[in-house]
């Protein structure tokens, strides 16, 4: 499962006799960050150390804003889940469901008292949960929901609100991750992180909604360049065999913030404060402008090398590495190599190649289907008319599953990825994502057509538990597809484009988590034909999976040509250990010497023979076609 050796690393192999200067030349060691430079610089030393821990931390106050939604936005208790075909028409041709104080749903049909419904009594409507206070249950006395009465009839400005985070998350990966590849890492993570500080900081104090979901966008917008950066630089800093564990840490930060945020929310009892204390840990990230510096590795692909040689003396003194030990020359060839002007890649370039768009295609699809069907998954949780959910009825109970999920995901795809590599393990929880979505889809129906056809109270039963069995088996194995997807992206991907590569793909997961607000501002319409598309997907993303290579051990790719070098290998290992993969190698060497004993050729060969003379039959091949001609015409 190994990746084939890069271009750098195999010798050039003149052509036509002639051997070029190049290829008597040293070979190069800057490009070899990996397999040079950082070992140079004391590897995965004390300050490469330091400089990962400080990626940790903003990832716990990212998890607080990426999950901030779930109680700005929460609905409350007591309104109107269904909302009217017609606002002026509150008649049995839809269904109202109001909670009471004891959380206990009024049945659909149920006849209200005089007057709860029509309150004037004379056919006018009027909505139960604009009556009285509305209640949260999710540890806010206010929200944004509560604030601006958004029920009944502006429940959709909630789903506008939702839409506004997700897309500017969405335009903020593309954007940043272009910036990230033309002015650098360290940039974007600052200039991400001031207009953060701004636009957060302004939503707790909107007026209206229509302002809280602009100042919203804006802010996904930041969010995303700081995630992006921060995981990038990450990516960049560790060596091989360190890259998986040290994102995999960060994952777990980021989840340690989804699990701390009830208790935060409960502390803060108001949604301007809960916002205020949510941006705030932010400013911390202020000394990041001059703590944390650029990627030395975007830096040399770049070919900075003035700015690369103030870098590597600097972490040398750092990790107290001696650089008069130089015994490969890196310091010296950096020496010849300052006279060089930068050159950067834009991602636009990845469309001429042969094999990086490919698997950027596969990435990218794998990503926007996980995501996507994991609201799927989660939605099968829930009650068919949308009411409860059918494991519990409590808001806690519900998010700290869904992030027990997102836990156990996570703890899983360590060793998953350890024992069969990038690709192996995205195969594996791909395949499962897919069992469970179509076990869902087709075994329910089956129990509910064909078996217990007389006894429909266990019917509803049966359904019921496997349904939330499938779905936490897919929501758990969706969740380690999109986590992977993004990691392999970031692995797969040269450095003078991984910033765009990675935002793709990130991009394309925020596309899959926008099916949620779209599904439920058309009231769940189309959901049954919603999961089916994406149960289609997840068929596909097995077989694409097969087209990536394996990337755990391997160097990262620096530039466009070491990343087009990543082709796919066989996904078990040889059953001889000298077994050539290859249907075509480039030392196999064609024998043509029987060519010419085809028989058109013989033929042709005969018919020339007889009709010039003797001289004219001993010219090569290479002058058969004028012989044959001459004969024609002399015939």
């Amino acid at each position: 499962m190994a990746v084939v050796g890069r271009d750098a690393e195999e010798p050039h192999r003149p052509e036509n006799g002639f051997v070029s200067s190049e290829a008597t030349a040293l070979p190069r060691l800057l490009p070899l960050v990996d397999g040079s430079v950082l070992p140079f610089l004391g590897g995965f030393g004390r300050y490469q150390k330091q400089l990962i821990a400080l990626t940790w931390v903003p990832a716990l106050f990212i998890g607080f804003s990426q999950f901030s939604d779930y109680f700005l936005l929460a609905q409350p208790g007591n309104a109107c889940l269904h909302t009217a075909a017609s606002s002026s028409n509150w008649t049995s041709s839809f269904s109202l469901n109001v909670t009471n104080t004891s959380s206990t749903p009024v049945p659909i049909g149920h006849s209200e008292p005089p007057g709860a419904l029509n309150g004037t009594g004379s056919g006018q409507s009027q909505c139960p949960c604009t009556r009285g206070p509305l209640e949260l249950h999710s540890g806010l006395s206010e929200n944004v929901v509560t604030k601006w009465k958004l029920v009944c009839d502006s429940a959709w400005k909630v789903h506008i609100a939702k839409f506004s985070l997700l897309v500017g998350s969405i335009f903020g990966y593309l954007v940043m991750g272009i910036l990230a590849d033309w002015l650098g890492r360290h940039p974007v993570l600052i200039i991400s992180l001031l207009f953060m500080l701004v636009f957060g900081l302004t939503v707790a104090f909107s007026i209206n909604v229509t302002m809280f979901s602009t100042l919203r966008f804006f802010e996904g917008f930041c969010m995303a360049g700081i995630t992006l950066s921060l995981y990038v630089m990450r990516i960049e800093l560790c060596l091989p065999d360190r890259r998986f564990s040290m994102t995999m840490v960060a994952s777990f930060v980021a989840l340690g913030g989804q699990l701390l945020m009830p208790g935060l929310a409960t502390l803060c009892r108001d949604w301007q404060v809960l916002q205020v204390v949510i941006i705030c840990p932010f400013v911390l990230m202020l000394s990041y402008i001059w703590v944390f510096p650029e990627s030395l590795r975007w830096l040399l692909s770049t070919q900075q090398y003035h700015r690369s040689k103030v870098q590597i003396y600097h972490i040398a003194e750092k990790n107290k590495v001696d650089t008069a030990l130089d015994s490969n020359g890196i310091l010296s060839e950096l020496e010849r190599e300052l006279q060089k002007t930068p050159k950067r890649t834009c991602i636009i370039k990845m469309v001429g190649t042969r094999n990086m768009w490919k698997n950027m295609v596969v990435l990218c699809v794998n990503s926007l289907t996980g995501y996507g069907i994991h609201h799927c998954f989660a939605r099968s949780m829930m009650d068919p008319e949308g009411n409860e959910t059918t494991m519990f009825h409590n808001f806690y109970a519900d998010y700290y599953t869904m992030a027990g999920i997102a836990v156990a995901s996570c703890v899983a795809l360590c060793p998953a990825v350890g024992i069969m590599g990038r690709r192996g393990g995205l195969l594996m929880f791909m395949i499962i994502t897919a069992l469970a979505s179509l076990l869902q889809l087709g075994l329910l129906n089956l129990i509910g057509k064909y078996s217990l056809r007389h006894d429909i109270v266990l019917r509803d039963t049966l359904n019921k538990k496997f349904s939330v069995a499938f779905s936490v088996i897919g929501m758990f194995s969706s969740h380690a597809v999109s986590s992977l997807s993004i990691f392999f992206c970031a692995e797969i991907t040269p450095t003078v484009i991984r910033g765009g590569g990675l935002g793709l793909v990130l991009a394309s997961a925020g596309f899959g988590m926008l099916t949620a607000p779209i599904m439920e501002l058309h009231n769940q319409k189309g959901y049954f034909l919603h999961h089916v598309i994406f149960a289609c997907c997840t068929l596909i993303c097995i077989i694409c999976i097969l087209l990536l290579p394996e990337a755990r051990g391997q160097p990262l790719p620096e530039s466009l040509a070491d990343g087009e070098s990543y082709t796919r290998q066989p996904l078990l290992p040889p059953k001889r250990p000298g077994e050539q993969h290859l249907l075509l190698t480039r030392s196999e060497t064609r024998d043509y010497s029987r060519v010419h004993d085809t028989p058109v050729h013989q033929v042709a060969a005969a018919a020339i023979a007889a009709s010039v003379p003797v001289s004219n039959s001993e010219v090569g091949i290479s002058d058969g076609s004028s012989v044959a001609a001459n004969g024609v015409k002399s015939s």
